[in-house]
């Protein structure tokens, strides 16, 4: 039993070893034969009351792990009551954050590019008290301690200039020499960037005549 801030009560039981039982439908609609056999976590939440002031009902999950504690159910649980801030969280790194608009090329620029959303995510987290709350006509306010990642990068460019910068003072020093000479005897190509056709080609742009047509007579 755990004490909640808006359920109450929350009671948990968990029965390890258990499996559902797989029909030849939805994904196992291809599978020939026997089907295998999942074991898992049956888990069943009861909690005193709702936020919402209905009656509150059974709650069965069910977790594709086994040999679970006391910690671990405690922990399903509550990430299934936080579900909902899980996934505005993703809709957040997808739609505000720019988390799926690159093309990632490989596995390891795609974890490099998450770890940077992360790391904008955190950002944003601290800046909270810094920020001001620009919202949208149709939105509620919302106290500083309370806004939303999105409210705050709306207003993060405000604290952005008076924050600190981590990076040292730029050093002094005089022009490098550039390339030796004889060392850039081809120059750069140059494109135009009116041409027509295939990129790189010299073509020039056709443009429409000015001149006046000679009309016939007779």
């Amino acid at each position: 039993m755990t004490a909640t801030r808006l359920y109450g009560s929350a009671t948990a039981r968990a029965w390890d070893r258990l499996h559902p039982r797989l029909t030849h439908r939805s994904a196992w609609t291809a599978e020939l034969g026997d089907l295998p056999v999942i074991e898992g976590t049956v888990i069943r939440l009861q909690v005193e009351h709702l936020p919402s002031g209905a009656t509150p009902k059974l709650v069965w999950l069910w977790w594709s792990g086994t040999d679970a504690t006391e910690t671990t159910v405690d922990l399903l649980w509550q990430a299934f009551l936080r579900r909902f801030d899980i996934e505005h969280t993703f809709r957040l790194f997808k739609q505000t954050l720019g988390w799926t608009c690159p093309k990632i090329r490989s596995p390891e620029a795609a974890d490099r590019w998450t770890w940077l959303i992360l790391a904008a995510f955190t950002q944003l987290r601290l800046a909270r008290p810094l920020a001001a709350d620009l919202r949208r006509p149709w939105e509620k306010p919302a106290p500083p301690d309370r806004l939303t990642h999105a409210r705050v990068r709306r207003g993060f460019r405000h604290p952005r200039t008076e924050a600190a910068c981590p990076a040292e003072a730029p050093k002094t020093a005089r022009p490098g020499p550039g390339r030796p000479p004889g060392k850039n005897n081809q120059p750069t190509t140059r494109y135009d960037v009116h041409t027509v056709g295939r990129p790189g080609s010299a073509k020039p742009r056709t443009k429409k005549s000015t001149t006046p047509r000679p009309r016939r007579t007779g």
